[in-house]
């Protein structure tokens, strides 16, 4: 069952949400780890988010994928610089990626899409 760009970040803020809350501290240091690794440094968060997407592609996790796409997005990328980092993923991880390519790029379309219509309602709501 396919889910929706909404469904999957209420699923993970759901699912988040009871890992850290479970008391078994090493999942925090993780999670902490985790984030801190995508925070402005010497490389800004968009190059470490398409970063994230690439190894996510080549290691063919559909829910990390969408994550670092939507992510790779919400920090500025572009269609051409999505683009770029999937031939990148293609590149490394050779045809297996492709299926893997299809869905970024079906993800990457409807991110663009939301944020459009969101966009247009705000300039009709103005």
């Amino acid at each position: 069952m396919k889910k929706t760009i909404t469904e999957f970040h209420k699923y993970r803020t759901d699912m988040n949400d009871r890992i850290l809350n479970s008391d078994f501290r090493d999942y925090k240091k993780f999670f902490a780890l985790d984030n801190k690794a995508y925070l402005e440094g010497a490389l800004d968060a968009k190059t470490k988010e398409l970063m994230g997407l690439v190894a996510s592609m080549v290691l063919r996790c559909n829910d990390c994928i969408l994550y670092h796409v939507d992510r790779s997005i919400q920090e500025g990328a572009t269609e051409q610089e999505l683009h770029e980092s999937f031939n990148i993923a293609l590149i490394v991880g050779g045809s297996i990626v492709i299926p893997h390519l299809r869905f970024a790029i079906e993800q990457m379309d409807e991110i663009f899409k939301m944020k459009d219509e969101q966009k247009n309602e705000t300039t009709s709501n103005t």
